[in-house]
């Protein structure tokens, strides 16, 4: 096993396995370190089908269902599918989406964190991709909040913030919720601002999405003002990694330490990916 950083902000490459012949109990400690330690791994080249992806996510932890308000889709080309999966896609075939998610720009976010205990991992497998678009950015929460302002930081010391269920990372809005007028009286659970990672001990900023976030105990424009403030400082260059993807490439990034947004792309390109997530522990 070979491991190259992806960039100083975060993320590794894994190098010189096959994730479809699965991995041993010898050798995913190994990979488990790295992933704490990088917040987010890259493994290229894989083939899998979905039973493997399910089988190599199952080693990070029981296995989330895909979001309650997505109808589970019939996969490509009429195939089976496993039910842990979810498909992402724009692509649609005999007048049906086969995915979630279109083509459109998705917002930072980490995911589902406006349930009770968010999924501590995600897995996204491409299996294709379009020319160009797409893109998944990926920000360091551990970063972003070591690297914080003092003033900044005591502004939200103890604080905790509301996360919306009410849309998804796509803008769009979810089966069965209802439109928000005031962010502090949108569904979803409250979470604290800061977080201690069960993994590695460590803090980390923990925000969700900036739409219709609302911190707690703050009238509605000092809750806007800081989380405009929090929004511009974690999603700084010097935290970010850009990953353009190629077909055959997994990867597996922590929620609990990162956030993600998604570029948008040209809505005739086909592209496929198949997710999965871990479930996780109510943030403290």
């Amino acid at each position: 096993m070979d491991v190259k950083p992806l960039g100083p902000a975060l993320g590794a490459e894994i190098r010189g396995i096959d994730l479809s012949s699965g991995v041993d109990d010898a050798a995913f400690p190994a990979i488990l370190d790295v992933w704490l330690e990088h917040c987010l791994l890259l493994f290229r080249g894989q083939r899998l089908d979905e039973p493997a992806l399910v089988a190599f996510s199952r080693r990070f932890g029981p296995l989330e269902a895909p979001p309650a308000s997505e109808r589970r889709r019939r996969g490509e080309a009429g195939s089976a599918v496993c039910p842990e999966v979810w498909i992402i896609s724009n692509v649609v075939e005999d007048g049906e989406a086969i995915g979630s998610l279109g083509a459109g720009e998705a917002e930072w976010h980490t995911d589902m964190s406006y349930i009770e205990a968010p999924p501590s991992a995600s897995l996204l497998y491409a299996k294709q991709v379009p020319p160009a678009g797409g893109d998944t950015h990926f920000a360091n929460m551990y970063q972003a909040l070591d690297d914080m302002p003092a003033p900044l930081r005591a502004e939200i010391a103890g604080r905790r913030a509301r996360h919306d269920a009410s849309y998804t990372s796509a803008g769009d809005l979810r089966q069965g919720a209802e439109q928000v007028a005031d962010p502090s009286k949108a569904s979803g659970c409250q979470h604290p601002i800061e977080r201690t990672h069960p993994g590695s001990g460590r803090q980390a900023l923990y925000l969700g999405r900036r739409q219709n976030g609302y911190i707690a105990g703050l009238d509605l424009a000092a809750s806007e003002r800081l989380l405009d403030q929090l929004w511009a400082h974690c999603t700084q260059e010097a935290f970010v990694y850009q990953h353009r993807w190629r077909p055959g490439d997994l990867l597996v990034w922590d929620n609990r330490c990162t956030i993600h947004r998604r570029d948008a792309f040209d809505s005739t390109a086909r592209r496929i990916m198949l997710r999965t997530q871990v479930t996780g522990n109510r943030p403290n």
